[in-house]
């Protein structure tokens, strides 16, 4: 086991941020704005949005770096910038976390099907390879490969960021199928387990998708399968349409009840997805303190 998570399982379980879309549009990102630019842009508010998670009491924040591939910043005219997005998104979170926190730099699905010949494995290792390259000179303690719905690319993100010598997490999002126990392309708990383990990946988990009440029996599949450690980072319900608006129906009290569920399913990294704020992450902390 990876000397970091190792320590890291002492805390048990491990506290992890919330989510960084609303918060960064709370900040004044507009829809369809490139958030990964803003490490560049606007570096105060992204570090405010850190600094918040840390304030609340999260012992692993993560990275304003889901989507800054090569693919993704393309289309916002922002390839030629990975590097410095990367790098700035890492020193951001290193920066906000201090002492009292570990980041966990995140690397988000590419945009781009493999399945549909929009990519070749090759371009897609070394474009996930750069992003990792980039987040380990930001001063990353660890890499999450998170929100994947596609088995082989998943694999892919983790052989890369493998290479850094960082602890790596990988997670699949299940979303998909009559018990919400598949991701949109089909794959289970039991299909993840065979394929990260062959990959080498330090920590098993699942991500959004849904709320928090459906992780129980994926976090059960996970850790049965695997004997990993497991990471969950759950939606605060489905959303609902409320006066023209979404809104995530759970509340920090009733996440940080289930939480206690998913904790004893045999998760030891227990955070929030879609819907959730400090304010969450600072309910959780308490109830497992």
């Amino acid at each position: 086991m990876n000397n970091l998570i190792k320590t890291l399982l002492g805390i048990s379980p491990i506290v992890v941020d919330g989510a960084w879309g609303t918060q960064m549009f709370a900040r004044g990102l507009k829809p369809g704005g490139c958030p990964d630019k803003w490490n560049l842009d606007h570096p105060d508010r992204v570090q405010s949005v850190a600094q918040a998670y840390v304030d609340a009491g999260a012992d692993i924040i993560l990275t304003n770096t889901f989507g800054a591939n090569r693919y993704v910043l393309e289309a916002h005219g922002a390839a030629e910038m990975i590097k410095e997005i990367n790098r700035e998104g890492a020193a951001l979170s290193k920066a906000a976390a201090g002492d009292k926190a570990k980041v966990f730099a995140s690397i988000g699905p590419s945009g781009k099907m493999l399945m549909m010949g929009e990519v070749d494995e090759e371009d897609l290792e070394e474009a996930f390879g750069e992003q990792a390259t980039a987040l380990c000179e930001g001063g990353a303690d660890g890499i999450v490969i998170e929100t994947m719905a596609d088995l082989e690319e998943a694999v892919i993100a983790i052989r890369a960021a493998k290479r850094t010598g960082l602890p790596v997490v990988g997670c699949m999002v299940y979303d998909s199928g009559a018990d919400m126990d598949r991701t949109m392309m089909g794959v289970s708990p039991e299909q993840q387990v065979e394929e990260f383990l062959e990959a080498g990946v330090d920590v098993i988990g699942a991500n959004c998708g849904q709320g928090i009440e459906g992780f129980i029996d994926i976090t059960r599949r996970l850790k049965e399968g695997s004997g990993l450690p497991v990471w969950i980072k759950a939606n605060a319900g489905l959303p609902e349409q409320v006066d023209g608006k979404l809104v995530y129906p759970t509340t920090p009290e009733q996440f940080a009840d289930a939480a206690q569920k998913v904790y004893e399913s045999g998760a030891l990294f227990i955070g929030g997805c879609c819907g959730t704020s400090p304010d969450f992450i600072s309910v959780l902390k308490r109830h497992f303190s």
